[in-house]
């Protein structure tokens, strides 16, 4: 665990910016990997699917459900 801790260590020290951002330095890294994330999760299919598409069917899915439970709530108290 120890030589990990410090080839880390070596491994940041190296990243340029320290005195002018300190640890904001790696933001620009971190923004930019946020961003391929977001660009995979729209434009990469596995199968016949997006992310996002998922997403909209599960939401959709869950709509559908909760007015369903209204539904039977409300014709079941008459």
């Amino acid at each position: 665990m120890v030589f990990f801790s410090s080839a880390l260590g070596r491994i940041l020290s190296k990243v340029p910016g320290e005195k002018r951002l300190g640890v904001y330095r790696f933001l620009p890294v971190f923004f930019v990997i946020g961003g391929a994330m977001e660009w995979i999760m729209i434009n990469m299919r596995v199968g016949r699917e997006t992310f996002y598409d998922v997403y909209r069917r599960k939401q959709s899915e869950r709509r559908y459900q909760q007015r369903l439970a209204e539904t039977s709530q409300s014709s079941g108290s008459n």
